[in-house]
Parts: structure tokens; C-alpha cells; sequence
């Protein structure tokens, strides 16, 4: 029994295709993190980890302004021009994480950045909110995110559900599909 491509396509093809983009941007949450929303007061500094999957600590890593991603201005990056007069950059590649250090934060700097990971082909990136405020407290924020280890766990448990899913969607188009052709011969 043959199945045809183009049956497939239209029986499962828009559950199929928002399948696979949310398989690829869980993946690629995993090769890289962020705080999504960080705060800091006017004049003081902020600090962001952005931690990634080791395999990339040879990657550049750099440090974008802008509401989409594709748009954004490279701010500061690794391994050349570590800092800028406010932004200051530092990959520690045994940890797996690099840092974003602002300094001397003005209102004007509340954008969305984004920590951004070079690679052939699309690069690895994720979006980090910087909200400023003008209360008075203390002037140095750091945030501490997870470690990508134990997310790697779950992500496993996840594949092999996924993949279960992918298995059963792919037995019930063969059903689908014989179903028709049994009743088209009725």
C-alpha cells in the first residue's frame, strides 16, 4: 500500500507544520537561555546570563537592540570589542554562559535585546526585555537563570513523547487513508 505525499500533506499538514516549529523553538530554548524581562533603575546597571549549550563556546556571542530580531543593531560581542562606553561583554566557555553588563542605564536604553549565538546557517537567539524604572533601589540587578542540565532531562522525556505522537498521527493517515479507499470500493 502506497501512500501518497500529497495526501498526507493535506490530511496532516497544518497540525504537522505548527508540530515541527514548536519542536524546533523547544530545541532551541534549550541551546539557549535568558531571562525574558530583566529591570533596572535609571543610572544604574544591569546584568544578563545568557547561558548556552557547550558545544557552541568556540561560537561568537553577541548582544542585539531591537523589537525584532532580523532588525536588531549589534550592540557589543565576543571576541573583539568586548565592551562599548556602557556595555561590557564577557564569555566565561567553561560555565557556558556570557554576560551582558549595562552600566550607567538611562531611560532611553528600555528596549528588547536579545543574547545571540553565531552559527552557520540561522544563528541561536532568545529575547531578553529591559524595562526601566526611576524608583530608587538598589543600583546593581543581577538574575540568576536555571542550569540547561536540567532541562535536558525533561527535554528527553519530551522527544520520546513526541516521538509516540509522530507515530500514532502517522498510523491513524495509514487508517485514514485505507478507510477511504475501502469505501470508495463499496
Amino acid at each position: 500500500m502506497r501512500t501518497s505525499g500529497t495526501f498526507v500533506c493535506l490530511f496532516n499538514g497544518p497540525a504537522f507544520c505548527l508540530f515541527l516549529w514548536i519542536i524546533q523553538h523547544a530545541a532551541e530554548s534549550l541551546l539557549l537561555s535568558a531571562p525574558e524581562v530583566v529591570k533596572a533603575t535609571n543610572r544604574g546597571s544591569v546584568k544578563v546570563p545568557c547561558q548556552y549549550d557547550l558545544q557552541y563556546k568556540k561560537n561568537t556571542k553577541y548582544w542585539c537592540r531591537g523589537k525584532i530580531y532580523e532588525f536588531c543593531r549589534i550592540v557589543v560581542k565576543t571576541p573583539k570589542n568586548r565592551s562599548t562606553n556602557r556595555t561590557f561583554i564577557a564569555d566565561d566557555k567553561e560555565a557556558g554562559v556570557f554576560s551582558v553588563t549595562m552600566t550607567s542605564i538611562r531611560q532611553s536604553d528600555e528596549d528588547k535585546y536579545w543574547c545571540v549565538i553565531a552559527t552557520p546557517g540561522r544563528n541561536i537567539f532568545t529575547g531578553v526585555s529591559l524595562l526601566v524604572s526611576q524608583a530608587v533601589t538598589t543600583p546593581t540587578t543581577s538574575t540568576q537563570i536555571t542550569p540547561i542540565q536540567d532541562e535536558k532531562s525533561s527535554w528527553v522525556t519530551l522527544r520520546w513523547i513526541l516521538f509516540i505522537l509522530m507515530l500514532c498521527s502517522l498510523a491513524s493517515t495509514h487508517i485514514a487513508e485505507w478507510r477511504i479507499k475501502t469505501a470508495r470500493k463499496i
